[in-house]
């Protein structure tokens, strides 16, 4: 959606009439005066999207997609899930889109704070949508491709983190299938529980495997990001000169 478009700010909304316009010279003012790279109209501090939202279980998917992202990622972004948003072009000219739908604004978070963008939260007023009109939003299953989203870009932007949480669980399940042939193996000198020990074997093999994946992975993930960077940069100078 970005790629035939070029310009000093871009604007993103929800075309459900659930943002005001009126907010919108607040949240591109940040990215006009070069002190953000994405500006994030914050529905949820202010306290009106639980007033006016009237939709079961929405409140409790922010909530846990919210502490789900900042979890991971040491921030404290107030309202991943927004629909409001403004972006300056380096933001625009470097973020790869490729959700198809409502995860497009979890991605977009996610992209900002691993490659260390400047990102900045504006409070907003929210509406409920017009009467009559129905929300194409499905609670469980645009949650859960959300979830999903959350935890395949951990993978790719974190991936040590990730292989190392499995690596951690196959261990702590080898342990416990094998801690008790062990024992019987000091105490007789003999294995009965002969699949019990081959189960531990699996398990332990799958908890290295899992951490030689994560240390590949990691050098890739690590190599990628100096290469956007460099791009980065790269960007931001063709950037200037178009300005002068």
């Amino acid at each position: 959606m970005f790629r035939d478009i070029d310009a000093d700010c871009y604007v993103v909304v929800d075309g459900d009439l659930t943002y005001p316009a009126t907010f919108v010279h607040e949240l591109i003012e940040p990215v006009i005066q070069g002190n953000a790279n994405m500006v994030i109209g914050d529905r949820l501090s202010n306290g009106t999207y639980t007033d006016e939202n009237k939709r079961a279980f929405h409140d409790l998917g922010n909530n846990l997609v919210k502490n789900t992202i900042n979890f991971l990622y040491k921030s404290d972004v107030k309202d991943i899930m927004t629909g409001y948003r403004a972006f300056d072009p380096l933001f625009v000219k470097t973020m790869p889109v490729m959700s198809p739908g409502f995860e497009i604004e979890t991605e977009m978070t996610i992209h900002a704070l691993d490659k260390r963008l400047n990102v900045k939260e504006v409070p907003i007023d929210y509406q409920d949508r017009p009467e009559g009109s129905e929300s194409k939003l499905n609670t469980y299953s645009d949650g859960f491709k959300v979830l999903r989203k959350i935890f395949t870009l951990f993978k790719e932007y974190k991936p040590l983190s990730f292989f190392t949480i499995w690596s951690v669980l196959f261990l702590v399940l080898g342990l416990a299938a094998g801690v008790p042939v062990i024992v019987e193996f000091v105490q007789t000198q003999f294995v009965e529980k002969v699949p019990s020990a081959i189960l531990a074997v699996g398990l332990i093999l799958l908890s290295v495997l899992s951490l030689i994946c994560g240390l590949i992975l990691d050098t890739v993930a690590s190599s990628q990001k100096k290469q956007y960077e460099v791009e980065l940069n790269r960007i931001a100078s063709d950037l200037r000169r178009e300005r002068r």
